[in-house]
Formats: structure tokens, sequence, C-alpha cells
């Protein structure tokens, strides 16, 4: 039924975003009909991420033509199309980016009959009239309603999603979940979680309770309101007539559903400055100049309706009368706390039209209107301002003037209005590296092309990624279509952005920047960047990415997602913090004694299935065939020890002797067998050495808390899950041999009547480690048992005699998002099968592949954003800023309206021979291998004048010792 339900979703398409977005918010996206006016920067970049969602229609609208100054940031636009309506220009790469969404444009006004067709509608640069209209009508005909706009360095956003709307999961988030130790009979009952690891429920949380002995009414008495009282315990209801709590339980968070009225827009224009809660703060340090904004932004309005245009770019007049325009408007509100240098500021950059601000706020608006449709995460209550005026010129590079700002018919028109031709000239020069043409490299590359990086004489950017492009990719990466699938990532986002912007100067290559390919990326390769873009999955790449911009003094820009979440970092060299080494902060890892015999979550089943599947497929497979082609095996795997040894040797005898399958029916056999042994000889087993009502030391049972008693299962043909992992388990290892195997399940339980499974008898003999201390002390012991293991290992290895000496076996590279190469079949049903052992809630196979594939959940909302935040940091580098307070490092929530843009921290200073030198920790590497190197050559000196004196009759040492001491040479 779940496979029925989830059949209407193409999560092949999808896969990433389903983990941000599930299956139920999917649906009701896949019915909302959206309206996208203005097809500026602003606006397309809000349809590309609406349309990637995956809406059910998306209907662009714009009754103005391309202009110069569009190119700037509308990547769907080109010089050909000067004069033509923009919307029309736009449809058919906007159609193309996704094939479950229609795309239809609208070069007409907007009359009610039309707005009436949609469940959400944006206006992006439009005037107040417009917005105040067509807000009106959307409130009283419950149409979600969002004003985005963009002026330069500034961003506004507004929503209005009428008097009730429901917030179906605020923020999201998993549900938290804990183990019980222990429930009070009291008023209020107290809850004490098990101390494996502190709980992470809040105060007002709701909660479930489940498989509870003793006090078993909370197993059915619905969510219940908790408060926090520890880091381990928290009070719930009245339990003072409940029974006596025995043992076990696990707590789980109910997520609960939130009713928000919005105000429209007539009145929450007014009221934003007598209430400032309606004002989402992007920066906490500019809380008083985004109220001014707010008020600036309608002075621009009563500007333009007075002149039919903004302020003209560095118009010192134009600036003035905004100012006496905004300071009309505070009297009105009663607003006295006016930031006059922001609104003269906004003036002079107001005709501009910057890519990085419209992706910036296109990422945020599109997120809006994904809530708008779905009802998942909390939705902008109900203003939000941005802006980046930082990125101006610091006081000291000059005052640009009206003339070094004004239009030149260019595709860099938006751009020179608020930076002038001369940056523009300095951009175009900038040589950038590139790591990473995946979802933030796609929208770095994007972003580049509009502003010109590279595009010039002597500029250039050269991207690298060694991935090529799979299905899964072409819902946030939105460079590459379904034709490109299979093609190298960095080669077609080359050429994508070749066809924005003719004339970037752009290389693609396919390597990964690690310490293997430093013959390519060289001193000299570095010496010749500017900067670097860092756009990466792994923590490990940045951190080596990072020592090799310290190292070669470049500035970095990095930044990631993880779903809605996303953050940026700049690095300057001597000015701010690097990234740094790697810090522990990462998973932690499950304790190896838990994986094997105590698992309680089905995280530890789906690692313990991964781990079964590449020792089984992949690992023994590879030391097979290392064994069998290179002589010096068996004495290289001798030398990693005693214990891995004999486990490497067992599985490669076992695989070449009597485990080898003649046929797919021995494949089958193979399967069933390792069935009995996994989920009913290794459970017996363990309830042999620990019994159910094995008390430990202290009197209390073994089995509580954290560890769940298990149950051995029978096999049955007729169960699907049973079934499920002896077809996975024997087309699998028939693979690894070269064996066809089938999916016909008939067949297979056929085969499978005609099989004997040896009785189990559990051996008093055998001992189970319950801790992993307890596992070392084991393997100590057993250190002499091994020695004689391996002897005989080695011997009857030496002794194999293989029919055909050219065989080799086939290792499975696990491969998650393939459905037709049993992989994630086998860690679906090995996982779940383990999970009932130990009665554990299963995961179906969406969430399997999140935990097991270590997938990162991924949105194009984010991405965008994050990009955008970048490229703003970009503007600084490329100027030369020195001040730190000008830059910011950024850490968002797109679900929750959480952000902090923040100063770096300064880089860290040394004293070094008396004077203070920033320093990151890898140049005091540097620094110490200069010292050590100093001291070698006062070494190699001295005893060179030993030798050149031949003075035998001096003690050696002594005399050396003597020379260094009496060199005066400080570094």
């Amino acid at each position: 039924l779940q496979k029925m339900a989830q059949a209407d979703i193409d999560e092949g398409l999808y896969s990433r975003q389903l983990y941000v977005i599930d299956h139920d918010a999917m649906r009701r996206m896949g019915k909302a009909d959206v309206l996208i006016a203005g097809m500026r920067g602003l606006g397309v970049e809000i349809a590309k991420n609406v349309i990637l969602a995956g809406v059910r229609s998306v209907t662009i609208q714009d009754e103005g033509v391309v202009q110069w100054r569009d190119l700037s940031s509308q990547f769907y636009l080109k010089e050909a199309d000067l004069g033509q309506n923009r919307a029309l220009c736009s449809e058919k790469q906007l159609s193309s980016l996704n094939v479950y969404v229609r795309v239809s444009a609208w070069t007409n006004k907007l009359d009610e009959d039309f707005l009436s067709k949609f469940q959400v509608v944006v206006l992006t640069n439009s005037p107040l009239e417009e917005q105040l209209h067509v807000g009106a009508f959307c409130h009283s005909n419950n149409i979600k309603f969002i004003v985005a706009d963009t002026r330069g360095l500034c961003g506004q956003l507004f929503c209005d999603f009428g008097e009730s709307f429901e917030v179906r999961d605020t923020n999201g988030e998993t549900p938290v979940s804990a183990m019980i130790a222990h429930i009070s009979k009291d008023n209020p009952g107290i809850v004490t979680c098990t101390d494996e690891e502190s709980h992470e429920f809040t105060d007002g949380m709701f909660v479930n309770f489940s498989e509870i002995q003793g006090m078993t009414e909370l197993n059915s008495y619905g969510p219940i309101e908790i408060k926090v009282r520890g880091s381990y315990s928290f009070s719930i209801c009245d339990t003072s007539n409940f029974s006596e709590y025995v043992k076990g339980g696990v707590v789980t968070e109910v997520k609960q559903s939130e009713i928000l009225s919005f105000k429209p827009l007539n009145v929450a224009l007014d009221e934003a400055i007598r209430d400032p809660g309606l004002v989402e703060m992007t920066d906490y340090g500019k809380t008083q100049r985004h109220l001014s904004l707010h008020l600036a932004f309608q002075a621009l309005h009563r500007f333009t309706q007075k002149y039919s245009r903004a302020p003209h770019p560095r118009s010192q007049a134009g600036a003035e009368e905004l100012v006496a325009i905004t300071k009309e408007l505070c009297k009105d509100a009663k607003f006295d706390e006016l930031d006059e240098d922001a609104v003269r500021q906004l003036s002079l950059v107001a005709s501009g039209d910057l890519a990085p601000v419209s992706a910036f706020i296109g990422g945020l608006a599109a997120q809006e209107v994904v809530k708008a449709c779905s009802g998942k995460f909390t939705p902008l209550r109900q203003w939000l301002y941005f802006d980046a005026l930082e990125c101006l010129p610091q006081e000291n590079d000059g005052v640009l003037s009206e003339d070094a700002c004004a239009p030149r018919d260019s595709r860099y028109d938006g751009q020179i209005s608020v930076f002038g031709s001369a940056f523009q000239d300095k951009l175009k020069k900038q040589n950038y590296f590139l790591v990473g043409a995946g979802a933030i490299g796609c929208e770095l590359l994007k972003n580049f092309a509009l502003i010109g990086l590279g595009a010039g004489e002597g500029g250039n950017i050269t991207v690298t990624d060694m991935d090529s492009i799979e299905r899964s990719n072409l819902n946030r990466q939105f460079l590459f279509h379904s034709k490109d699938i299979g093609r190298l990532k960095s080669e077609v986002a080359a050429e994508s952005v070749k066809e924005m912007n003719p004339y970037m100067n752009i290389t693609a290559h396919q390597n990964r920047v690690c310490p293997e390919t430093e013959e390519v990326y060289t001193h000299s390769f570095y010496s010749n960047l500017d900067g670097v873009a860092a756009a990466l999955d792994n923590v490990d790449a940045r951190v080596y990415l990072d020592q090799c911009c310290v190292r070669n003094k470049k500035p970095m820009l990095e930044g990631g997602t993880l779903g809605s979440k996303g953050h940026t970092l700049v690095v300057v060299p001597h000015l701010t913090e690097s990234y740094g080494p790697s810090t522990s902060g990462g998973q932690k890892a499950i304790p190896i004694c838990t994986l094997k015999n105590f698992p309680h979550r089905i995280e530890h089943t789906l690692q313990w299935a991964r781990d079964q599947f590449e020792g089984l497929f992949k690992q023994t497979a590879e030391n097979v065939n290392n064994f069998l082609s290179d002589p010096t095996f068996v004495d290289r795997t001798v030398a990693r020890g005693d214990v891995e040894a004999v486990e490497i040797l067992e599985g490669v005898y076992r695989i070449l002797g009597e485990e080898w399958p003649q046929n797919w029916a021995d494949c089958v056999s193979w399967a069933r067998r390792q069935w009995e042994t996994l989920y009913n000889n290794q459970i017996k087993q363990l309830l042999h050495c620990f019994p159910r009502d094995q008390v430990t030391s202290s009197g209390l049972p073994f089995w509580m808390g954290a560890k769940r008693c298990p149950d051995p299962l029978t096999f049955d043909t007729n169960n699907t899950t049973h079934m499920d992992f002896i077809v996975a388990a024997a087309n699998l290892y028939g693979q690894i041999y070269g064996i066809t195997g089938s999916r016909n399940r008939a067949d297979i339980q056929s085969i499978l009547q005609g099989i004997k499974v040896p009785e189990f008898t559990p051996k008093s003999s055998v001992k189970i480690a319950v801790t992993d201390q307890e596992l070392k002390e084991e393997n100590e012991e057993r250190k002499e048992e091994d020695k004689v293991k391996l002897e005989m290992l080695k011997e009857k290895l030496s002794k194999l005699q293989l029919k055909d000496q050219s065989f080799r076996m086939h290792p499975q590279e696990f491969e998650k998002d393939d459905d037709s190469n049993f992989h994630m079949d086998y860690i679906v049903a090995t996982s779940n099968l383990r999970a009932e052992n130990y009665n554990i809630p299963t995961a179906d196979r969406h969430k399997s592949k999140l935990i097991a594939g270590r997938i990162i959940p991924a949105i194009a909302t984010t991405t965008a954003a994050i990009a955008g935040l970048m490229c703003l940091e970009l503007y600084k580098l490329v100027q030369g800023h020195q001040k730190i307070t000008s830059y910011r490092n950024a850490y968002i929530n797109l679900a929750t309206q959480y952000f902090v843009l923040s100063q770096p921290c300064v880089a860290p200073t040394y004293t070094v021979s008396d004077e203070a030198t920033h320093l990151s920790p890898s140049n005091m590497l540097v620094i110490m291998f200069i010292y050590l190197y100093y001291y070698y050559f006062i070494i190699i000196l001295a005893t060179s004048i030993y030798f050149s004196n031949n003075n035998n009759s001096k003690d050696n040492n002594s005399y050396i010792v003597n020379k260094i001491l009496k060199m005066k040479i400080k570094c």
C-alpha cells in the first residue's frame, strides 16, 4: 500500500528533496498552481526554484521587454532577446527544468479573473499600487500572496497566507526519541532516560510512549506535553494512579500542527514599525537599519511614481530627495530612529540589479512558495529585509561618480550601476578556481557568468569535478538536463554557463583536489589564482582545500547545505580565521558491541546491514582477487595483526573453498543458510549466553534500558521480507562469482523446498563481549589461539588449486540509486529482519536509503540562497576589502526563518621573533619546518667546519657543539 501511495512521486528525481519535504507535502505541492509575476533576475530565480521543487504548474507573467540591465541577473535572457517580452523569452528554458511541471507565459495585465486560477501569487519588482490591489484580492480569496523585491544591494520579502493557515510541521526535523530507564509514580510523573546520551526534548513538546512494561497505561495515553527537568529527565502527567513501572519503553516526539493568522499587506505595511515582531531580522547587528529600509522601500515607490524611474546611480540629489520622502513617512509612523545613511546608500544603488542578491532573495521567496503549497515549515511572518551595503567600496577606495556608474548598453549595466565600470573590468580579469560542480557549484557558476567573473582578457574560471551526472542531480543542479545524464558534470556545467554568457573563459577539469593531484594543482597553479571557491560535500575535502589556500595565501569562499540549512564562510589571508582542521563534531561512531549484539535503533540495524554488504560482497571478493594476483598478499595480511589477518584469510579460504557455488541453486542455498545464521542461530546463541532473566552483578535485569532482548525468527517463504532477503542475497552472491541469478520468486521457492538447513545448538564455550573494552580484552586473550589458526590458514591457502587460473571475482561497489542492482533490496531486508529480531520499528526503503546511503538531504532553494551569499563575499574579496567588519559568515535555516550573519573570527596571532604575526595553524607548521631546517643547516655547517679542520685530537661531538654555540645567528 505504501508503494502504491508513493507511486505518484518520482523518487528517482526527487530523492534528495524528499528527505527535506516528505511525500505528503510533495503531494500537496503537486496540486498547486503558482503565478510568478515579473521575469527579471529575481522572478526567474524564484520560478527556477519552484519548478525544480515540483508544483503542478507555474505561470510566468511579464508585460515588459528585455533591457540591457536585465542580463546582469536574468540567466535565461540573451543579447538577441533585447526588445522582446521577458516572459516569452524565458518560457522554453524554464519548461525544460522539470517535465512534471506545466510552465506557461502570460503577457497581459493581472486581472482578478486571472488571479483566481492560482493558489499562490508572487509579485516581483512590482509597484506598490499593484501590490496593494493584488494583495487585497488574494487575502479575501484565500490565495497565498508573496511580494519579493530587490534594489541593488538590498532586498525585501513579504508573505500573507490568509486568516487561517495550517502549518503541519513547523521545522521539518526528525521527531526526537529516547529510551526510558525509569518512570516515577508521582504528580507529575518523572521520566528518566537511559544515560547512553542526553535527550533532545524541549519544553512544550508532545510525546507518545510505547513498549513500556509495567506502567502500560502510558502506551495508549496519547500525546502528552512535557517539561524538561534535566539532560536525562522530564516531567509528564499525573502517574500516581498508574501501575508500577517495570522496565523498557521508548518515548517519541509527536509533531503538532499550528494555525497561523496573517495580516493583509495594507495593514502589515503600517504596523511593521509599531510591531517589530512583523519584521524578520537577517542580521541582528542591523535591527534599526531593517526598520529604516521598511520605510525607505515605501519611499522608493513614491519616488518611482513621481519620476517613473528609480533614482539615478550615485545621484546625490536623488539620495537626498529619498531621505526627505522617508522622513515624511517617519513622521506618520512616529518612528524617530531613522538610519539616514542606509537610506542614502539604498538610493545610490537602487537602480542596480545584482545576481547574488536575486539568488538570495529568490531562494527565500521560493521556499515561502513551497511552504504555502505544502504546509511544511514555518512561514515568514511577515516582512523580511536584507542588505549587503558593506559590499560597497570602502572609504579609502574613493567615491564612485555618476558617470562611472552610468549605463553603457552592456550586459553588466545592472551591476555597473552599483559598483562602477572599473570594478567590472577588474571582475573580468579574475582567475578563480571552483572545486565542485554539484548543486552549489552550478549556482556559483551561474552567478559567475552573470557578474562576469573571469569573462575578459586574462580572466578564467577553472572548475573541477570528477563525478558524472545522475538523474537524482536534476532536481537541484539546474545546469543539467535529462540528455546530460552520464556526462561529466564539469564539462556540461562549463557548456551551460557559456550559453548564459558567451564571453566566459572557463576550463573544465575532472580531478579530485587531494594530495594525489598536487602535481596538477601546484604552487604555480595557485600563484596564478585570485581566489578559490569550495562547493564540496564533505569535511575532509574542505580541510585539504583550506590548507592549500592557506599555504598559497589565497582567499577562499566556502559554503554547504543540509536540507533547509546552510552556511557560508569567507577566508581572507592574514585577516580572518581559516576553515581549519577537521573537528570531532561529526556523527558519533556506533560501538561495535552495539552493532554486533545490542542494537536498539534502526540506525544500528542499517549500519549493521551496510557492514554485512561490504564484508560479504565487496571486501572479501577484493581480498580474493588480491590473493589470486599478488604472491605477497598473505604476508602483507599477516603484518596487519593476527586478529585481522585471521578474519581476512578465513574469508578468502571460505569463498574459494567450501562456499564456492557451482550454479544458481547453490547461491539460493547459501542465502538460505545465511538467513538462518543471522536471524536464528546467532540470536539463540546470544540468549544462551544472556538468558531473558539474566541479572547484572548489581541485581538489575541485564535486558533493560538500551539493551533490547531479541527473539529468533522462523523462516517463512510466505513472508515478503524473508523472501526479499533470499532474492537479494542470492543474486548478489551469484554476481560476485559471475553466476546469473533470477527474480522469479516461484522458482526460488521451489529451490528452497529442497534445501536442508542444519540444526543449531548453542555452545556454552562461546563468550560474547558486552562492551567494546571487553571485546578488546578478549582479542588479547585469543592471541595464541589466533597464531595457531593463522598458521593453519596459511597452509590451507598454499594448497588451494583452482581449475581456472584466470578466475577473478566481481566485487560489488555499493550504489544506492540503482534500483536494479539488489544493493538497496539487500540493505532494507537485512536491516528490517534484524529490527524484527530486536522489536525495533522497521524503516521503509526511502528512510533506509537515507541512512545506509549516507545521503545529504538537499533542496534547490537553500542552495541558491547560499550561493548568493557566497558571491556577495566575492564582491568584497575582488575589491580587496581589508576591514574585517565588512565580511560576513552566515548560517541560515529556511525552514524556521533563522538567519545569523556574523563577522568572521580574526586570524589567530602568534609572536615570532618579538613581532606579532597572523598565522593559521597550517602556517605554524611551515614556521616549525623552517626552524628545523635552520638548525639542520647549522649542524651541517659546523660538521663541515670540523672535517675541513680535520682536527682529530678533539672530541668530535664536543667540537661540533662548541662551533654551533659560537655561531651568533638568529632566525
